[in-house]
């Protein structure tokens, strides 16, 4: 008799951070039931809903067949802020990419925290008749290998209902602990169900891929990734969103979106924290003035 298959947990809102951690150190992945609250989601689909609709589908290429991307999400929706300051994605993203790394200088051995920084923000919609995606790690845009540090934490949240049927995203639970030699198997694979306004958090070395959607309507989720913060963004934060755009968010929002120096040196911005840039108006020399 073979083993059965593994699954994914699937956790309330109201789990504790620690206990989501604990799943996706042993899956990879993890499900969080009402990741959102329903007025939160409806924001976001008021925001984003014409402009997904008006994108042309992927001709297969950088974008799949029968496939929609939107990029740029925080700059379409202020709704986005829930999305980042949700407990359980930065819980997860601050355990498994905020980890300590220590170096010398001269004599002295000197710990340096990384920071954070979202990576991607994009919807992506899946028509019917598309075929499943193929089953791949998300960390492959920093070119890392495995067994390794974590470099992503990503998640997707389901703006329509998650079936098997409609394309769920499929997970490969445990392969985060693969090495680079070991290839995904299809059947190896389980459908991340799910009812809209929850979300699949996973790590960026987990197999996983969208899955075939053979029912009569398209099937939309909204994906969110934080990335360490002295790697280059997928998703390139400061051409997508305008400099006013990102003045207008809090604080935490900004230092989220790259608006902050990573230890020890990365990000610097004439010398310094780029937060001066935001705090202080132009700051830059060739910028026009900006009102306070």
């Amino acid at each position: 008799m073979t083993d059965a298959k593994p699954t994914l947990t699937t956790l309330p809102a109201s789990a504790a951070i620690e206990d989501a951690i604990d799943a996706v150190e042993a899956a990879g992945a993890v499900i969080i039931e009402d990741f959102l609250d329903p007025g939160t989601l409806d924001g976001l689909w008021e925001d984003l809903g014409p402009a997904l609709a008006a994108q042309a589908d992927g001709d297969g290429r950088l974008v799949g067949e029968k496939t929609r991307i939107l990029p740029g999400l925080v700059r379409r929706s202020a709704h986005s802020v829930a999305v980042m300051r949700q407990p359980h994605l930065l819980g997860l993203a601050r355990h498994f990419l905020q980890r300590p790394v220590r170096a010398w200088l001269g004599e002295q051995r000197i710990e340096f925290v990384p920071t954070i920084q979202l990576g991607i923000s994009r919807a992506i919609q899946i028509q019917p008749g598309v075929a499943p995606q193929g089953l791949h790690r998300d960390d492959t845009a920093h070119l890392r290998t495995h067994p390794g540090p974590e470099s992503r934490v990503q998640v997707m949240v389901a703006a329509s209902e998650f079936t098997a049927r409609n394309g769920a995203t499929r997970v490969i639970p445990g392969s985060h602990l693969w090495d680079d030699e070991r290839g995904p198997r299809e059947d190896e694979a389980v459908p991340a169900t799910m009812r809209a306004g929850s979300a699949l958090l996973w790590l960026g070395s987990t197999y996983h891929g969208a899955g075939a959607n053979t029912s009569d309507a398209p099937r939309t989720g909204l994906s969110y990734a934080y990335d360490l913060g002295n790697l280059r963004q997928e998703e390139n934060q400061y051409l997508s969103i305008p400099l006013d755009v990102v003045r207008g968010y809090p604080e935490d929002i900004q230092r989220l979106l790259g608006y902050e120096a990573c230890p020890p040196m990365c990000g610097l911005y004439e010398l310094a924290d780029p937060m001066l840039l935001l705090r202080d108006g132009p700051g830059d020399p060739v910028a026009a003035p900006h009102a306070p």
